[in-house]
């Protein structure tokens, strides 16, 4: 079963590391990896609560542009390859 932390979540556990804290302990305690602590520390160090939420905000709105844009060149192609054949 997957967990999911919130960006509070993560971002304190970050701290407490950065205040001390053994990496060992904190991914004992909130049952992740090594390797997820250090994926979040990669994304999220030095980032405050709410500019860690901002980001999420951003990743989000590009993810569906992204795929807006996909849908409409799909479009495209398709309206290209009716108006190429020969009536």
């Amino acid at each position: 079963m997957k967990k999911r932390y919130s960006e509070e979540q993560i971002i304190k556990a970050i701290k407490e590391h950065e205040a001390g804290a053994k990496v060992d302990e904190i991914c004992r305690r909130m049952g992740i990896s090594s390797g997820t602590f250090y994926n979040w520390r990669s994304k999220y160090a030095g980032m405050e609560v709410n500019e860690a939420k901002r980001l999420k905000e951003l990743e989000s709105e590009n993810n569906k542009l992204k795929k807006l844009l996909a849908e409409k060149m799909l479009e495209t192609e398709a309206l290209k390859d009716v108006v190429s054949k020969k009536w």
